[in-house]
């Protein structure tokens, strides 16, 4: 009889189990992202859940992007103003650089590398950019920002930055002559994700 009632169990189990991944499909609650539309890239894609494709996240403070850089891909150095984000690198190896400031007004550049399975914090305005560290395989990197803005509405990168700055300003800056920047592309579109040359 207990084995009886153990399979009983069981075939509840499984039938609710069913029940519940059939509803799942169509649940509001769920996103199947890696199913999205990517935005192609030179070095990669981009797939996002935000309120303007998962409503559920409306008024959330959330959304979320699984980034996909191919060997040599890079996302373009940045920073958000507005966001903080949590990486997590689902597959592969990510070089990383984090520029911030502290207290003392001193500069930390934190440049480390994370592997499958390791999370990254870029605090709300820090400098920041990662690449993919390896030569056989792609990676992979699921984001999570605390803010509904689409990426690239929150996003501020060094192509649109350097061309803030008049050449001259820039190039006293750096300590360089003027005629060193001609080559820096002029144009403010974003990059989002490149590749090495």
């Amino acid at each position: 009889m207990a084995a009886h009632l153990s399979r009983a169990d069981n075939e509840t189990d499984l039938t609710t189990t069913h029940e519940i991944n059939a509803n799942l499909n169509n649940a509001r609650h769920l996103f199947k992202i890696s199913a999205a539309e990517p935005q192609q890239f030179d070095g990669g894609n981009l797939r996002g859940a935000t309120e303007d494709n998962f409503p559920v996240l409306s008024g959330q403070n959330g959304s979320v992007y699984l980034v996909r850089l191919e060997v040599g891909g890079i996302r373009e150095p940045h920073w958000h103003p507005t966001a903080w984000e949590l990486n997590y690198v689902v597959s592969g190896s990510a070089k990383w650089t984090i520029l911030g400031t502290h207290l003392d007004g001193s500069y930390t550049n934190d440049v480390f590398e994370a592997g499958q399975g390791d999370l990254v914090f870029a605090p709300q305005g820090f400098f920041h950019y990662f690449e993919n560290a390896r030569t056989d395989m792609p990676l992979d990197v699921l984001i999570i920002f605390n803010t509904s803005a689409r990426e690239g509405s929150d996003d501020i990168g060094i192509k649109a930055a350097l061309n803030a700055i008049p050449r001259d300003v820039l190039a006293t800056t750096l300590g360089i002559p003027t005629s060193a920047l001609d080559t820096v592309p002029t144009d403010i579109t974003p990059v989002v994700i490149t590749k090495r040359r």
